[in-house]
């Protein structure tokens, strides 16, 4: 790039460079981990570069105004006129996104629910809450729009709701349960991780037990995780805070050692496994368990 003034700031330099972007993109673009500096994931659109910096921007392609509907199969654990409640798998992406603009949850969902287009946005109809990618398990997704209206009051405000997952961690933590009440937010060097933050985090909160050691597999435990609030990544980042990260997780986890165990993990063992709720529109209270999948079986043999 042309020689920049060593007093600019980097998302003014962007601009000066691409007068077609605005200054939100911009800030949508560093946040999202698609500017380097050096080779670094650029930390934040206001820090300062100087004329020796190798500045990178990458365009992500764009995301199709209007998901198509697919015939993928789900796995269906109730429904009724205003929820349907799943159990997602893993490996499945929840909405279309830059790489990810077919066979997602979405797609599916418009093909299995022809009336779902447009309730809560044409984006990311029905879609109340999220799951990474590579954790399965149960999800609800509003039918109709006063049911998404009240859900997402639910769980933005974290009350009535409750989220439980299960989880196979590499070690053991030194007590048998705790609670973890920190702030979590974007990695100040790698904006594409999370992290426990001092601040310009959010706040996260995960209550863990461990429920046992796995006896088939030396160094293994499975820990029940309620969550409290939702943020990206939380249990992950909070289990690896404890020197316990999920098994198969490449990100916040011990991949070197994960690549030893039989069988090694194709992914984050980590599973959505209890959601509590009240229906958005009946009022009464709902408890729905989705099924262990099997390749966390596979660590979790000792269950009956």
């Amino acid at each position: 790039m042309p020689p920049v003034d060593p007093s600019m700031r980097l998302d003014k330099l962007i601009l000066a460079r691409n007068p077609d972007f605005s200054r939100s993109r911009i800030e949508g673009l560093v946040k999202s981990g698609y500017v380097t500096v050096n080779g670094a994931t650029a930390e934040k659109a206001g820090m300062k570069v100087s004329e020796d910096d190798e500045i990178e921007v990458e365009i992500p392609p764009p995301v199709p105004a209007i998901p198509t509907p697919q015939d993928i199969p789900i796995d269906v654990l109730y429904e009724d006129g205003d929820i349907l409640v799943l159990n997602k798998a893993a490996g499945m992406v929840v909405h279309p996104a830059p790489g990810h603009f077919t066979g997602t949850l979405v797609n599916a969902l418009l093909h299995h629910c022809p009336d779902l287009s447009g309730i809560g946005g044409v984006a990311r109809p029905g879609i109340v809450h999220r799951l990474d990618q590579y954790t399965s398990g149960a999800m609800v997704v509003a039918k109709s729009q006063k049911a998404m209206e009240s859900l997402v009051r639910a769980f933005a405000s974290h009350e009535h709701v409750e989220k439980t997952y299960l989880a196979v961690c590499r070690g053991r933590p030194r007590l048998e349960s705790g609670r973890i009440d920190n702030m979590v937010g974007r990695h100040p060097v790698d904006r594409k991780r999370m992290a426990i933050v001092e601040r310009g985090g959010k706040r996260a909160v995960t209550n863990w037990k461990v429920l046992s050691g796995v006896s088939a597999v030396d160094g293994l435990c499975i820990v029940e995780c309620g969550i409290e609030t939702g943020r990206t990544h939380q249990i992950r980042v909070h289990m690896a805070s404890l020197g316990c990260p999920v098994v198969g997780d490449v990100v916040y986890g011990r991949p070197s050692l994960d690549r030893k165990l039989e069988p090694a993990p194709a992914r984050q063992m980590l599973h959505a496994w209890r959601l509590k709720l009240w229906h958005p529109t009946e009022g009464r209270q709902m408890e729905f368990e989705a099924p262990v999948p099997n390749d966390m079986k596979e660590y979790m043999k000792w269950i009956t």
